[in-house]
């Protein structure tokens, strides 16, 4: 009978605990001392009474869950000495619970005559009509329920094969009979994918668990309570539910955390379960329910990385990745009507790619396309492919399926500061960005910064990459977009993209001086880089060259961004120093709307300039970025877009006046000229060379001397194309900062020279020379056209097929980098060889 006092008692404490801090804790006070006074001791009941209220407030105000139940402990600890020194108590003691916290449930079974009572109670002396109880039958004497709680899958499990291997390295103490319990934790951002996979795996290992699996779903607990992450009622709820499944009535369930969990492991010492908590936020909800039964296990799944769990608790972490597309394509032709994806393969791998390989977002273009009639897969993309309606277009209408509602917990579960971060990192025009940006977007330090970054990572919203950047998925970069315009201020966005753009700016213009100190440059940014520390001059620094690669499509999606917003007076300067990357590594596409951006910026500018100067400086921009832009268009086959370009660099360039500019202008118009014009390009380039030597810029005129050799040697004057070339070669070199990059391009003009005049052993050692020093400078873009000579060279002397191969391949891999279409050509060739070996 000890074990329904223990309950009963417990009940009591419950509803005591709550009279303490309530106004009725007077009037009880004195009618529970009463009872206690009974035992005959010399201890003050009221003043004990009135001591642990105190304690229990201060308790409850300090969040100290501990503290208070110690104070609940020993007040249990009081009435159970209490009520079996005097059975008899228990009666009373029921009765002044009903009539003090009427709202408590009161069940407790006399040791003295046996009968039972509950309270509230049902009195009255006559009862009419029929009246039913309804008790679940028990089990047969000896049998114990197994208890089988994990919900089934209703599809096709796809995809996941290597992530339930992880989980079978970590489940092994049912397999090996090891005196340990295993906890494993799958983590990923919601919608990944990580409750179907607990779910399979749970199916796939049953016999591995004899004695059962239970099953919690926390965020249900959530639900229904309305509590914080952690709230002791939903810890205590999950407690009482594996309880219950495993045998223990509602009449002995303990009314504490600790006594539940206490109970909880007595009930599991001698089982071999599997525990699954689904959409588990913290550390504590899992440490209360690990069971005690050896070879056990306990599966997590949650949107928070919990590495507190495998610092102190052993757990293994397995992080849950989106679907590739392989798992893409097979989740939506499973969903999708038979023939859909095969149908249209080329589309349904772009909805995978819209939809970042997310799970719920795939489950929601395959429900839309079952449903929506008509509905084809070409349309789906393209109204997915605007990102502004993207979220929109990813969920179903009248459901709670979306992805923004499957990303809302995760947000609201976050601390003040970090959401804000969250939500400004949607504004952010790149998903993947370093600690500095995120600063700068949101306008704090860096080291705040990286502190509320570590909270977002644990929170599986963000992905910290072994490069010490960090990835957004685009779905929850777009998630964060949408909740930034609804709770940021309207004028926000404009404010942080000037930021960003102006952190880029900075660090582009710094990359830029780094790999070429002395080169023409319209937009001045002293004043902006004058207390700037250049991380490329510090030592063990980035290389400025591999920092605007890798940045390059941030910086392209700064540009549009700062574009749209209207900030013309920040693209114009960051597209020209973003320029220096493509000089060496040629992105046609990227650089040519890079530049088309900057152009569109500095017209902008020279319209709403009010000042002489500022038009002045605009129109050389326009000059400048105009005849940049002639190259990509160029190289990219677009020879009428080219030859506009270029003319209006030419009458900006005059307008402005800068001599140096004018002379730069005519070189990029030589250029244009040599592929259709040779004998033109000669006198521009003569004339590009003058202007040079006029403003006594020694490299622009070194440069126009090199591009006039490369003319006069088109125009068959080979011989006057040596001295231009040569000449150009030891100026470039000799220069205060020596140019190696475009001194090797002369040498292999010079080398291709030789090779017209029939001196193939000069050639090929040039050219070689040349190669070299371009892949050592790592500016393979211009290696690409020494590499086909040398092939040429090589089939004409009779060198093997595999030389000949791999000397186009080189080149083929070059123009194929960067989109050149002469990457045709060398196919075909090395096609040609194919078949004639």
């Amino acid at each position: 009978m000890d074990a329904e006092l223990t309950a009963f008692v417990t009940t009591a404490v419950t509803a005591l605990s709550g009279l303490m801090v309530s106004e009725s804790w007077e009037q009880a006070k004195l009618r529970i001392a009463r009872l206690l006074r009974r035992r005959g001791t010399d201890q003050d009941p009221q003043g004990e009474l009135q001591a642990a209220s105190d304690e229990l407030t201060r308790a409850r105000a300090d969040g100290d869950e501990r503290a208070a139940e110690r104070v609940g402990e020993r007040l249990r600890d009081r009435l159970l000495d209490t009520l079996r020194d005097d059975p008899d108590t228990a009666r009373e003691l029921a009765r002044l619970i009903t009539e003090l916290a009427p709202d408590t449930p009161v069940t407790y079974v006399s040791s003295v005559s046996g009968g039972v009572y509950h309270g509230p109670a049902l009195q009255g002396a006559h009862i009419t009509g029929n009246v039913t109880f309804e008790v679940p039958a028990p089990p047969p004497p000896g049998v114990r329920v197994r208890p089988n709680q994990v919900p089934a899958l209703t599809y096709e499990f796809v995809n996941r094969h290597s992530d339930l291997d992880r989980l079978r390295d970590v489940f092994t103490a049912g397999r090996a009979g090891s005196g340990t319990v295993d906890l494993g934790v799958v983590a990923g951002v919601s919608g990944v994918g990580k409750s179907a996979t607990a779910h399979r795996f749970a199916e796939l290992v049953q016999e591995l668990y004899p004695d059962g699996q239970l099953y919690v779903d926390f965020a249900a607990l959530r639900d229904q309570s309305g509590s914080a992450p952690a709230a002791v009622s939903d810890v205590s709820e999950a407690l009482a539910t594996c309880l219950v499944s495993l045998g223990v009535g509602n009449d002995a369930m303990p009314q504490t955390v600790e006594a539940r969990r206490n109970l909880f492991r007595s009930c599991t010492t001698d089982l071999r379960i599997l525990l699954v908590l689904d959409d588990v936020t913290e550390p504590a909800h899992v440490r209360a329910l690990i069971p005690k039964g050896p070879g056990s296990g306990v599966l997590v799944t949650t949107h928070a990385k919990l590495g507190e769990l495998a610092v102190r608790d052993g757990a293994k972490l397995i992080g849950l990745k989106p679907l590739d597309a392989h798992g893409g394509l097979a989740l939506l032709d499973d969903f999708c009507p038979p023939g859909t994806v095969a149908a249209d393969r080329a589309g349904a791998e772009r909805l995978v790619d819209l939809c970042g390989g997310l799970p719920v977002a795939l489950r929601i273009v395959a429900a839309r396309l079952v449903t929506e009639d008509g509905l084809t897969v070409a349309e789906l993309v393209e109204e997915l492919s605007d990102e502004t309606d993207r979220l929109a277009g990813l969920s179903l209408p009248a459901e709670e399926l979306s992805v923004s509602a499957a990303l809302g917990p995760s947000y609201r579960l976050l601390p003040p500061d970090a959401a804000r971060l969250y939500r400004l990192l949607g504004w952010l025009p790149t998903g993947l960005f370093d600690a500095g940006v995120a600063a700068v977007a949101a306008d704090i330090d860096v080291r705040e910064a990286k502190r509320l970054l570590g909270v977002l990572a644990s929170a599986s919203l963000v992905e910290r990459r072994a490069d010490k950047r960090y990835a957004m998925h685009d779905l929850i970069r777009l998630h964060a977009r949408e909740r930034a315009t609804e709770e940021e201020p309207a004028t926000e966005e404009t404010a942080l993209v000037g930021r960003v753009a102006t952190h880029y700016l900075v660090l582009a213009a710094l990359a830029d001086r780094a790999i070429k100190k002395n080169r023409l440059r319209i937009a001045d940014l002293t004043a902006l880089l004058a207390e700037v520390t250049d991380p490329f001059a510090a030592v063990g620094g980035p290389s400025p060259l591999a920092w605007l690669d890798t940045e390059r499509a941030a910086i392209l999606g700064v540009l549009r961004a700062a574009s749209r917003h209207g900030r013309s007076s920040l693209v114009w300067p960051l597209a020209e120093a973003f320029t220096a990357l493509f000089l060496n590594r040629r992105y046609l596409d990227a650089w040519r709307e890079s530049l088309e951006l900057g152009v569109a910026a500095a017209v902008a500018v020279a319209r709403s300039a009010t000042t002489a100067g500022e038009i002045t400086e605009a129109t050389a921009a326009e000059a400048r970025l105009r005849s940049l832009l002639s190259r990509p268009l160029l190289d990219l086959g677009r020879r009428e877009e080219a030859r506009i370009a270029l003319e209006s660099a030419v009458t900006a360039a005059e307008t402005a006046g800068d001599v140096q500019l004018i002379a730069s202008v005519l070189e990029f118009q030589g250029r244009y000229l040599d592929k259709y014009d040779p004998a033109s390009a000669v006198a521009v380039y003569e004339r590009s060379l003058a202007l040079n030597e006029q403003a006594g810029q020694t490299r622009g005129a070194a440069i126009a001397a090199f591009f006039l050799g490369c003319a006069l040697d088109a125009h068959g004057d080979h011989v006057e194309a040596l001295t231009a070339l040569h000449r150009a070669h030891d100026a470039l070199l000799a220069d205060a900062e020596p140019d190696v990059r475009m001194a090797a391009r002369a040498l292999a003009a010079i080398g291709a020279v030789h090779d017209r005049l029939g001196d193939t052993a000069a050639a090929d050692r040039e050219l070689r020379e040349a190669v070299a020093i371009l892949r050592e400078r790592d500016a393979l873009h211009y290696a690409a056209d020494p590499l086909v000579r040398l092939a040429d060279i090589a089939r004409r002397t009779g060198a093997g097929t595999d030389v000949v191969r791999g000397l186009l391949t080189e080149a083929l891999a070059i123009y194929d980098g960067e989109g050149n279409p002469a990457a045709d050509e060398l196919r075909r060739r090395i096609a040609e060889l194919e078949a004639d070996d």
